[in-house]
């Protein structure tokens, strides 16, 4: 976010759309690679995983943003997107394979390389970068440098300021002064005084936790992504339930449209935004009323819905990812983004717990009780949950209804022109 942070939307979607993608490329790594063994796919959940990212970390650092268009910044997002899609499709088609077809070791390791080159994808931009390096950055930092210096000779105060220093005293010792004595220092800019940020500045965490905006879109985060994190757990048992024997097809379509949700929310979040400062909220409100039905679809068990109703759920709740993290940095700026995102980010793993763990998991076990059965077959078996996600998301959808109303000025100011304006009190 602080490298690019006038395509916050865009980088929002790459990064989580490929996250998205993980559970798909797992599944591919399960089947190919492992031969559908749980004890190497926890071996390699437990180190590779762990490994790889240890390894990666260190090619991420802070690099000097670019305040301006540019339009080589513009094609490298699009050929990510492009790279991403393509591997979407990909994974989802070679899974479809795998399940309908018996494929030898030879073909399946095959797959997989294809995989592991269309995953690697995006390093053709640090290399092309590296061979071809652009010019236009060096002339541009150079040129606004020796205006800087030349302004810097030329100018001089017209006016020299009174010191205040005879009215503040002491002031850093401790002294006590006269409220009239610092009227005049703040009036003269010998004393700033010190003010809350306001909405598209950079807030502390502390100071965001006070505001009304944070905790609507907290709890908006929440009920989103909690309930979609609901129905992804249990994605099996719901797939069994309504007379599925192989669930992976399940997985990697749901991961596919997350994936597809995830890219799609940054892209169109961002074009809107910047055509008419539409707040990007507005799309997680979208979302979840199409949760609402795809809830209410689930519930009815109506026949051939299973797979439409889990590839609108995967969309939708993608969107929510790739919409919370821009609007997060843009109300409460980039200084401590991290701490606020990642505190945004409980919404998940809270709403699996409550959602999943102690709503679906309890109804789940008495309907197989009922059974006489440790698996439950049926529409009843998740019936009530849907129902209850359902109305989850009709709460979330009246929030976000509100929080798209108390930010709409804010964003209107940050996107006045067309594109993001930094706030003149932002460091960034």
């Amino acid at each position: 976010m602080r490298n690019f942070p006038l395509s916050r939307g865009t980088v929002a979607g790459i990064l989580k759309g490929y996250g998205g993608l993980s559970a798909a490329v797992y599944t591919e790594v399960y089947s190919a690679l492992l031969r559908n063994s749980s004890s190497k796919l926890l071996l390699f959940l437990a180190l590779g995983v762990p490994a790889l990212s240890l390894l990666m970390m260190y090619f991420i650092r802070p690099c000097t943003p670019s305040l301006g268009e540019d339009s080589s910044e513009s094609y490298h997002f699009l050929f990510v997107q492009v790279a991403s899609i393509v591997l979407g499709v990909y994974v989802l088609t070679t899974t479809i394979l795998e399940d309908v077809f018996s494929l030898n070791v030879l073909v399946s390791y095959t797959l997989l390389i294809i995989m592991v080159v269309l995953l690697m994808a995006p390093l053709a931009i640090p290399v092309k970068m590296t061979f071809y390096p652009s010019n236009r950055g060096k002339l541009g930092v150079s040129n606004v440098s020796v205006q800087d210096d030349s302004s810097a000779e030329n100018s001089e105060p017209l006016l020299t300021p009174l010191s205040s220093s005879a009215n503040l005293g002491s002031f850093q010792e401790g002294d006590e002064i006269s409220e009239v004595d610092m009227l005049l220092a703040e009036g003269e800019g010998a004393v700033k005084k010190k003010r809350r940020p306001r909405r598209g500045e950079d807030f502390k965490f502390t100071e965001a936790m006070v505001k009304a905006d944070f905790w609507l879109l907290f709890l908006v985060y929440f009920f989103g992504v909690g309930s979609g994190v609901t129905v992804l757990n249990n994605l099996a048992q719901i797939g069994i339930a309504q007379g599925l024997h192989d669930t992976k097809i399940l997985l990697s379509l749901f991961s596919f449209c997350n994936f597809v949700g995830r890219l799609g929310g940054g892209v169109i979040s961002e074009y809107f935004v910047r055509l008419k400062a539409v707040p990007r909220t507005v799309w997680m409100t979208c979302t979840q009323v199409v949760m609402i039905i795809t809830y209410l679809l689930f519930a009815s068990a109506l026949n051939g819905t299973l797979y439409a109703a889990i590839a609108l759920l995967g969309v939708c709740y993608g969107v929510q990812f790739t919409t919370m993290v821009p609007t997060a940095s843009e109300l409460f700026g980039l200084k401590h983004f991290g701490i606020i995102f990642n505190f945004m980010s409980l919404g998940n793993p809270l709403g699996a717990y409550l959602f999943s763990g102690l709503l679906a998991g309890y109804l789940y076990d008495n309907e197989a009780a009922q059974q006489h059965s440790a698996t439950c077959l049926g529409p009843d078996c998740f019936r009530v949950t849907f129902l209850i996600l359902a109305g989850v998301c009709g709460l979330g959808t009246v929030l976000s209804i509100v929080l798209t109303m108390r930010i709409r000025p804010v964003y209107q100011m940050l996107y006045a022109g067309g594109s993001f304006r930094l706030p003149q009190s932002s460091s960034h």
